[in-house]
């Protein structure tokens, strides 16, 4: 069954369409990823299911309720935990999970069990007295997403929750993310790292120019791309590059580039190693290794999107939406 209902959403600034006619569906209890490169239409997307944005045309349907003519009501069943922290710095987390749990109208004593609780749970007791100002970046989005399911939405919306953190608190991050889908939380996902799409998402929508170019499971998308691509790592004791031409010449139907050392070839089909192997030693080059890499997710969004996912997450970090 879906919680969400997204159907022919558009917004337009002027003469300017930022979203054009968007349609999809989020089923309940599933992690849906939601990707694609900068200005294409993910942020404005999102507000206008969150009520931050009216939209042009369309509709959405969260829950059974109409997110346009009832925005108040929908954001009550929903959480939201945006890119930048939105709690406050001099109160601790505690309290800033308690102001959090009014907002939504939780009476004292359910908002005051309720946040110790997510304390616990968070590995955040310890710190619940300390003010938020003086918590590290993984903690403050552990606190974050804390303050997002106090008041236990139906679905949630996570903007980027492992950018900018250490690797043991996005593992935890990640982890939570996971707990949260066990417990029957809807979650809707935005990243710019791949590599968690991959990891935490069931089905992933890219959007592009402001349009949906593809919906589908991440294991879909992943055999459809394995199925499209073969691709041969070969370590190498020198560079291949000087053989280009003569590799195309012998080997018309595959594509060679040098990765860090490694001679990458591509083909559309399954194909031997062996002669490719005969044709480096033959021009002096020993073969250390030969293996088969197994398309990822990024191969994925590279194809569909034309940007590279490298790109997407530097930009990110260089503080770009």
């Amino acid at each position: 069954m879906n919680i969400l209902e997204v159907i022919n959403l558009s917004k337009k600034y002027d003469n300017f369409a930022a979203v054009k006619d968007v349609a999809f569906s989020v089923g309940e209890g599933e992690i849906f990823g939601f990707l694609g490169p900068n200005g294409a239409g993910k942020t404005t997307t999102i507000n206008m299911i969150i009520g931050l944005a009216r939209p042009t045309s369309g509709s959405i349907t969260l829950a059974g309720i109409d997110c346009v003519r009832n925005t108040k009501s929908a954001q009550r069943v929903m959480g939201i935990v945006p890119d930048e922290s939105n709690l406050y710095d001099d109160m601790n987390g505690f309290e800033n999970l308690c102001f959090c749990a009014s907002l939504y109208g939780m009476e004292k004593m359910q908002r005051e069990k309720k946040a110790r609780e997510l304390l616990l749970e968070f590995d955040l007791e310890k710190a619940g007295n300390r003010p938020f100002k003086a918590y590290s970046k993984g903690m403050k989005r552990k606190l974050t997403i804390a303050a997002g399911i106090i008041h236990e939405p139906k679905m949630l919306f996570m903007d980027e929750p492992t950018t900018g953190i250490d690797v043991e608190s996005a593992k935890q991050i990640r982890e939570l993310v996971t707990g949260l889908k066990q417990r029957g939380t809807t979650v809707f996902l935005t990243t710019h790292y791949i590599e968690d799409a991959q990891r935490l998402c069931d089905r992933i929508a890219f959007i592009v120019n402001g349009q949906i170019v593809k919906i589908a499971p991440v294991n879909e998308l992943l055999e459809s791309s394995q199925a499209a691509r073969h691709i041969v790592h070969f370590a190498l004791n020198g560079s291949a590059a000087a053989f280009d031409d003569e590799l195309k010449k012998h080997f018309p139907n595959y594509n060679f580039e040098e990765q860090d050392g490694i001679c990458v070839c591509y083909a559309h089909q399954p194909f031997s190693i062996l002669p490719l192997v005969n044709f480096f030693e033959e021009k002096g080059l020993s073969v250390y290794e030969a293996k088969s890499i197994h398309p990822s997710l990024e191969d994925v969004f590279v194809k569909i999107t034309g940007i590279e996912a490298k790109k997407l997450a530097n930009e990110k970090e260089g503080g770009r939406k």
